[in-house]
């Protein structure tokens, strides 16, 4: 199997930032507006990709989304650390091809989409065949064979730690994580795909991941706090 190539990325601690503009507060224009701005954050720090995770908006509003990301990582050009970000498209190839993304995420699930189904989106909409870089959620070592065979670019290994579970109701659902000791075994059942370890991940436990044989880290919460609570995993 050949190795993924497109989306590889140096350095040593790859992160990568999922969208939550429910973390801004405010009206709509605010919440998109501070997003953007956390995005031209990411990609001025060499985050290597941010998955936009809106699903929440149509498809119309997520396309002026990415686009507004694309240009705030492109804004960053020429500075240190700068023009290595990947924005993904969280289980939509048609929005990414729309809005000139480089890639989807593909969630876990019967329903989903496989890789091959999202290239064969891409190259039909794009009229060539360079394949769009996909991350794949997996939650089972059963799952993370299947995407080593499929050559996706990257593993989102979750829950590590935690998963937090929103329903239709303000309140909200914590359900244990799988550890520290799946984890390891997905990322050598992976190799040499990367896996980010996702899931209750913060700034104190992170090196554990990483020990783990992750290479690198996927959240939502702490990559919405400032750059100082991340900055130093990279």
């Amino acid at each position: 199997m050949a190795t993924p190539t497109r989306c590889k990325m140096e350095g040593n601690t790859m992160l990568y930032a999922i969208t939550d503009r429910g973390f801004y507060g405010g009206d709509e224009a605010h919440t998109r507006a501070r997003l953007v701005e956390q995005t031209a954050v990411w990609a001025a720090n060499g985050v290597a990709f941010a998955q936009l995770r809106e699903k929440d908006i149509s498809a119309r509003d997520q396309v002026e989304l990415a686009r507004a990301m694309l240009a705030a990582i492109r804004a960053t050009a020429g500075r240190e650390k700068s023009g290595q970000t990947r924005l993904l498209i969280n289980g939509r190839p048609d929005i990414a091809l729309a809005a000139g993304a480089d890639g989807v995420h593909l969630p876990s699930g019967p329903n989903a989409l496989t890789p091959a189904e999202a290239r064969a989106i891409f190259a039909a909409g794009s009229g060539h065949t360079s394949p769009l870089c996909i991350s794949i959620s997996c939650h089972t070592l059963t799952e993370v064979a299947a995407a080593r065979q499929q050559t996706v670019d990257c593993i989102l290994f979750a829950p590590v730690f935690e998963k937090i579970v929103r329903g239709d109701s303000p309140q909200t659902q914590t359900l244990p994580g799988t550890g520290l000791a799946l984890l390891q075994e997905a990322c050598r059942a992976a190799g040499p795909v990367p896996v980010f370890a996702l899931g209750g991940v913060t700034a104190g436990n992170a090196a554990q991941c990483l020990q783990a044989g992750a290479a690198g880290i996927a959240a939502i919460r702490l990559m919405q706090e400032s750059a100082t609570s991340w900055l130093h995993l990279a």
